[in-house]
């Protein structure tokens, strides 16, 4: 008889069920508006849709190089140059199932078990799921509202002296609040890992979705980074699964070890595709203006309505809002209102187990008329929820 492992009893990804919850809702027939998942409500862009057509003409698709295909590593390290004035290295590039797929490698080739990883909070849950499956520990290291929930080198600091970490792990843009690291803190937090000894990875998955000012990457600051990106986000790739990630040179060969055993290779239909996604920044560009448009209506109606302590979204596609005014279990709040108004959002316990229960996360990834008819809908149920 099978019995669960004790490395698969984490955490449920609250958003994913949220999702699967909803989608039932929508199968017997009732109308969901979806705020819950940071999946652009976008299309792939025309470009990739070609590339993706032109590849299945050919009749074969079969496994790549498990670091992916050539000519997409190499137009990665292109970016790079293009996008931060970064020289990378196309060998130094690994095309990855998806961001997911990325973390993965990177936890398994940097940490060993029982290492010590910190991950700031509010933050991505999957991080520290995957590290738990994996044995390595997590440190929460508590962010701010005051520093925007960001890290900041004095935390850092303390929290390597306290528990000695292996490693650092930051979004910017993060999730789920879309605050961003200014290039002067990101580089201060490069320096401090570099001089700490503490290996740093980047998610840098945000990246061309900023509303205030450009998002600089690690690389920029740090040759020893480990930095993931993925194609889901701004190039609206969810469902594509496919990623990547910049190593330092000595990374490489076991990553590629890991990544020839666990996932053979990525899929080389979406690897194609992926090429043609840097020729379609006009079209990437209006889709982001599209995100700005919604980013203003949904905050100037949350602020309308009452639902007005967040901060602002520099970049992503997120809201992070306390409602303390209306609850203080926002696992059930946000149950209820997807149950009542048909409105899925995420509880903020998904991204900060101990103080996210006042909190909800709302994405504006959607289309204009997602983010209006969820507002009426909020605004008629709210007032029946004050506490």
């Amino acid at each position: 008889m099978f019995t669960p492992s004790k490395r698969s009893a984490i955490s449920p990804f609250l958003a994913m069920d949220v999702l699967r919850d909803a989608n039932a809702a929508e199968q017997q027939g009732r109308s969901v508006v979806h705020l819950e998942v940071g999946q652009p409500g976008a299309p792939a862009p025309k470009p990739v849709l070609e590339a993706a057509r032109r590849c299945l003409e050919t009749g074969r698709l079969g496994y790549t190089d498990a670091l992916g295909i050539r000519d997409l590593r190499e137009r990665i390290a292109q970016h790079y140059a293009e996008q931060y004035g970064v020289t990378v290295p196309a060998d130094w590039v690994v095309v990855t199932t998806g961001s997911s797929g990325g973390f993965n490698l990177a936890f398994l080739a940097a940490f060993d078990v029982g290492d010590k990883v910190g991950l700031p909070t509010p933050g991505y849950p999957a991080y520290r799921n995957i590290l738990a499956a994996l044995g390595i520990e997590v440190v929460d290291i508590e962010t701010t509202a005051a520093d925007r929930w960001t890290l900041t080198e004095d935390n850092i600091r303390a929290a390597h002296a306290e528990h000695g970490l292996a490693g650092v792990l930051v979004a910017s843009p993060a999730n789920p609040s879309g605050t961003m690291l200014t290039p002067d803190a990101l580089q201060a937090v490069c320096r401090t890992c570099d001089e700490l000894g503490i290996g740093f990875i980047s998610d840098e998955i945000y990246h061309g979705l900023t509303y205030e000012g450009d998002a600089h990457s690690a690389l920029q600051y740090s040759d020893h980074v480990i930095v993931i990106n993925s194609f889901s986000k701004y190039y609206c790739m969810t469902g594509w699964r496919i990623g990547w990630m910049i190593l330092p040179e000595h990374m490489v060969r076991p990553v590629e070890c890991l990544a020839q055993n666990l996932f053979i290779s990525s899929p080389e239909l979406s690897q194609r595709a992926a090429l043609a996604a840097f020729d379609a920044r006009d079209e990437l560009e209006e889709i982001k203006r599209g995100y700005a448009r919604n980013r203003e209506i949904l905050t100037n109606g949350l602020r309308d309505m009452g639902l007005d302590e967040f901060l602002p979204v520099d970049g992503a596609f997120y809201v992070y809002v306390n409602c303390r005014k209306f609850t203080n279990d926002t696992v059930d709040f946000c149950r209820r209102m997807l149950a009542e108004t048909g409105v899925a959002t995420t509880p903020g316990a998904d991204f900060d187990p101990e103080r996210g229960h006042q909190y909800m996360r709302l994405s504006f990834a959607g289309t204009q008329s997602d983010m209006k008819e969820a507002l009426a809908r909020m605004a008629a149920w709210l007032p029946t929820q004050q506490s």
